[in-house]
């Protein structure tokens, strides 16, 4: 017959021990809807720790100098944006090293991964070096560029 008593199991030295270590149903479906953690890791490792690990704080797209002539740009907007990963990571910034608050001079948007800033009624005095800080946990990124505004000759 097919079907063995479970009596005949334990005496091959499998240890109550060794049950344990068995992922149980829920595991094994937690497990299936997370490709790439296959079978490798323990499952006493509880899966968040390498989950973590696993996005790297980065941008995705990095911010890119912007070149106004005075005369057109005087009075209109700029805005630098980025686009990070992941979505939780909080951004915040600067103009030539120094934080920016949000006014009415700057805006701050931020739509899931894409962060703008927006710089209204732009002068002279709003050029400079723009920097944005992406930072997750106790880690940081920057990315950095020019606003440029060339005056008349």
């Amino acid at each position: 017959s097919e079907a063995k008593p479970p009596k005949e199991e334990t005496p091959k030295g499998i240890s109550p021990v060794k049950a344990k270590k068995t992922p149980s149903p829920a595991d094994a479906e937690r497990r299936k809807l997370r490709p790439g953690s296959g079978g490798e890791k323990p499952p006493e490792e509880p899966p968040f720790t390498y989950q973590l690990k696993a996005v790297p704080l980065k941008f995705v797209k990095e911010m890119k100098d912007i070149v106004l002539k005075e005369a057109e740009s005087v009075g209109s907007s700029a805005i630098f944006e980025v686009l990070i990963s992941p979505s939780t990571a909080i951004t915040s910034w600067m103009k030539d090293g120094s934080n920016i608050r949000e006014s009415p001079k700057h805006k701050f948007i931020a739509d899931g991964k894409d962060r703008k800033l927006h710089i209204i009624d732009v002068q002279l005095s709003d050029a400079g070096e723009y920097t944005c800080v992406l930072r997750l946990g106790n880690k940081e990124k920057t990315s950095t560029a020019k606003l440029v505004v060339e005056g008349i000759p």
